[in-house]
């Protein structure tokens, strides 16, 4: 099976060709902070395929954007649906033909698709990943009750999050958009009206209630948290030591893993 060391070889090609999923992803765009963000990237990848184990899995990756982490998923192997709402859809089909070049993408799906109104089959999917997406979605538990019945019984929920308890990201997404939490979108391509979470982002105590709340649990032994160093440390130390070290520090200190990392890792499971 390839790795996710091949993956980002030829990730970081493509990113050097694709002007318009390099401003998306922004991996390489300043060498000074190119460690800096491929170390975030990295650990959310990681984080998702470490917590796959089964061979013949069928994976829902819902809100899947550029639809990169499906096309990892497709290069390891795995037989992929990946949904969206954003403008740049059509784009992700020529990214099927350069990752064509290395692989069969035949096994991985990409549709244009509003979750409320998809019709999966109940325990269709061994997986859901939803990275950067939990917070748009709403009503939230309306879209936790589908994910609860498309999943199997022995199926995952793997999530990547910003920190809602951030202190900085907090002070920042206020200056965006004030209390306006939620508000409703017009989509054109589907011709609805829906709403949407406004960069409406949690605390994990805030997400362990709201899935508790729809018959889940959170694996609370395999949550990270991430990226807490600046740039400048990353130059200075290298990824893997200062990975190390933030793994060291989140796990020991309460305050620094609420208010100052900023994404979280974390799994959902069906109560049992």
């Amino acid at each position: 099976m390839k790795s996710i060391e091949t993956f980002f070889e030829i990730f970081l090609k493509e990113l050097e060709e694709n002007s318009q999923l390099r401003q998306y992803h922004r991996i390489i765009n300043s060498k000074s902070s190119y460690l800096f963000r491929r170390s975030y990237y990295q650990q959310r990848l990681e984080y998702i395929v470490n917590n796959i184990d089964k061979k013949d899995a069928l994976i829902l990756d819902v809100g899947c954007g550029y639809g990169t982490t499906s096309i990892l998923l497709g290069l390891l192997g795995y037989k992929v649906i990946g949904t969206t709402l954003e403008y740049y859809y059509k784009e992700i089909e020529n990214r099927l033909i350069y990752w064509g070049n290395y692989f069969d993408t035949s096994n991985i799906q990409f549709k244009y698709e509003n979750i409320f109104r998809s019709k999966y089959n109940d325990e269709e999917f061994d997986y859901i990943i939803a990275q950067d997406t939990l917070h748009h979605l709403e009503p939230i538990d309306d879209a936790l009750k589908i994910f609860h019945r498309i999943l199997k019984a022995s199926g995952k929920i793997l999530v990547s999050e910003e920190n809602g308890s951030n202190i900085v990201c907090n002070l920042k997404h206020f200056r965006e958009r004030g209390f306006k939490r939620i508000v409703e979108v017009y989509d054109e391509k589907l011709e609805e009206k829906m709403l949407f979470g406004n960069e409406n982002t949690r605390s994990m105590a805030s997400w362990e209630k709201t899935f508790q709340n729809n018959n889940f649990e959170v694996e609370s032994n395999n949550t990270e948290y991430i990226r807490l160093y600046p740039p400048s440390a990353f130059r200075k130390h290298g990824m893997d030591k200062v990975i190390t070290k933030e793994r060291e520090l989140y796990k020991k200190s309460n305050v620094l893993r609420q208010y100052f990392f900023f994404g979280v890792n974390f799994t959902a499971i069906i109560k049992r």
